[in-house]
């Protein structure tokens, strides 16, 4: 059988907890926590499909301009340029 892995507790915690400082720094810990809670948010609007587009905005996006030209974009010189009719 396989033991159950349990959570750590009480001293544990303090063990653990002075194992990152001495990792990181004190002077890194708020920026990691941050964005560990940057990163969880943006895990649950994946997760959830909560996105900041609509569904249209993202058909229009994808369409190419009603004027029939193009948009390339010129990777030496960094511009764009439209490609005419």
């Amino acid at each position: 059988m396989v033991p159950e892995l349990a959570l750590p507790e009480g001293g544990e915690w303090i063990v653990i907890l002075v194992i990152v400082v001495l990792l990181f720094g004190a002077k890194k810990l708020p920026e990691l926590t941050r964005n560990a809670a940057r990163a969880m948010k943006e895990f649950d609007k994946a997760r959830h499909g909560d996105d900041d587009e609509t569904p249209a905005q993202v058909t229009q996006a994808a369409q190419p301009p009603a004027d029939g030209s193009e948009r390339r974009v010129d990777l030496e010189g960094g511009g764009t340029q439209r490609s005419g009719q």
